[in-house]
C-alpha cells in the first residue's frame, strides 16, 4: 500500500453547525489514503480538533472518531429534545425557522442583545466546559499525533492568539467559542479572550510551517455567498453573522493567492515563501437554509442531517479530487478574488 497523503486542515467555528465537520472528519478518518499533519480550530472548529487529537496522540482513528461521536452526542443533550422525532420529519430550513419563532429563542435572543452576560448565569456555558472537561488534555497537549493549535481574540488587543501544545487547556478551547454577547470573557493568564472567529476562523498562517505539508483543507461552515438579499431583520442579522465569521479566512485565503502570484511571475524566487496548495470541503446549499438559530441552539436532528451532510461532502471530494493532493489547488483562488 502507498504512503498515505499527509495534509492539514483547517477547521471553521460556527456552534452546533459544527457537527458538519464531524461528518467530515470521521469520513477523512476512515480513508487510511490520508495523514492528518496539522490542524487549526477556531471554536466548535477546535472542539473537533481537540477530539480528533486526543485519538490521534494515541495512534488510533478508531478512537478519534469515537472521541468525536462522544462530544458531539453530549452537545445534542445541551437542549431538551423532546421535539426531535418531530423536527426529523422537517427540512433544515423549516426545523431552523421554527426554533426562530418560538418564543424561548426569541426571549433568549433579545436578552442576550439587551443583558450583559455578566448579569444573567452562565448556563450554557456550564455544560460545555464539562463536555470540554471530559477530553484528555494529556492528549491534546501530546507531542505525538498532529499539530494542534486554536485560536481565540485578545479582547485588549483585538489580535488573535493562538494556543498551542502545552498552552491547550480547557479554558483555551472554551475561549475560542467564547461568543461575547452570550458568555462572560475567558481569563487565561491575566488576559481576557472571546471568540477566534472574530481574527482567525479558522487560522491558515499555522499550517504555513515548513515542517507541514503544502496541502490545507478546509472545512467552511458559514455560506461565502448568498444569491438572495436579506431584507428582513431576522436575515440581516443571519448574514452580518456570516460575513463578519468569513472576514478573517477570505483575509488569508488573499494573501495565499497573492503569494501564489508572485511566485508564478517569478518576483520571489521559488521556495523562498511556502507555496500552499488549498482545498475546501463545504456545502454551502444545506448551510444557506439555516441561520445563527440553529447554530446556538444544538437541535440533535439538524446535527444528525450536518453530519451526513459533511460525511457526504468529504467523500464527493476524495472521489473527484483525492489526486489533487499533493499536486495542486482545487480551489481557483484566482478566480474568487477577480
Amino acid at each position: 500500500m502507498a504512503e498515505p497523503k499527509r495534509i492539514n486542515l483547517a477547521l471553521q467555528g460556527g456552534g452546533a453547525h459544527g457537527a458538519f465537520t464531524w461528518g467530515v472528519l470521521d469520513r477523512i478518518l476512515a480513508d487510511e489514503r490520508l495523514e492528518i499533519a496539522g490542524i487549526s480550530g477556531t471554536s466548535a472548529g477546535a472542539l473537533n480538533g481537540a477530539a480528533v487529537k486526543c485519538g490521534l496522540a494515541r495512534g488510533s482513528r478508531s478512537l478519534a472518531r469515537e472521541t468525536l461521536e462522544q462530544v458531539w452526542t453530549q452537545v445534542g443533550a445541551i437542549t431538551d429534545d423532546r421535539l426531535t422525532p418531530w423536527f426529523a420529519a422537517l427540512s433544515p430550513l423549516a426545523v431552523s425557522h421554527a426554533i426562530e419563532m418560538s418564543p424561548g429563542y426569541q426571549m433568549m435572543d433579545t436578552l442576550s442583545r439587551a443583558i450583559s452576560p455578566y448579569a444573567k448565569p452562565d448556563l450554557s456555558g456550564d455544560a460545555l466546559r464539562r463536555i470540554v472537561a471530559g477530553l484528555s488534555f494529556e492528549n491534546v497537549c501530546s507531542d505525538l499525533g498532529p499539530q494542534f493549535h486554536v485560536g481565540a481574540t485578545n479582547v485588549r488587543t483585538g489580535k488573535i492568539k493562538l494556543f498551542t501544545r502545552d498552552a491547550i487547556t480547557p479554558d483555551a478551547i472554551l475561549a475560542s467559542a467564547c461568543l461575547p454577547t452570550v458568555f462572560p470573557a475567558v481569563e487565561i493568564d491575566g488576559e481576557h479572550y472571546w471568540d477566534g472567529g472574530y481574527t482567525g476562523n479558522p487560522a491558515l498562517f499555522p499550517l504555513f510551517d515548513r515542517s507541514l505539508p503544502r496541502d490545507i483543507l478546509i472545512v467552511n461552515i458559514n455560506p461565502l455567498e448568498r444569491g438572495e438579499l436579506p431584507v428582513t431583520a431576522r436575515d440581516i442579522q443571519n448574514r452580518i453573522n456570516e460575513i463578519s465569521f468569513n472576514t478573517s479566512l477570505l483575509r488569508e485565503m488573499r494573501a495565499i493567492e497573492f503569494v501564489q502570484r508572485l511566485v508564478r511571475s517569478g518576483t520571489i524566487p521559488k521556495g523562498a515563501m511556502k507555496d500552499v496548495l488549498v482545498h475546501m470541503i463545504a456545502d454551502d446549499a444545506l448551510m444557506r437554509q439555516l441561520s445563527v438559530a440553529t447554530k446556538t441552539v444544538p437541535n440533535a436532528a439538524v446535527m444528525h442531517q450536518l453530519f451526513e451532510a459533511g460525511s457526504r461532502a468529504a467523500g464527493a471530494f476524495l472521489d473527484r479530487d483525492f489526486e489533487a493532493i499533493g499536486d495542486r489547488s482545487t480551489v481557483d483562488l484566482a478566480e474568487m478574488f477577480a
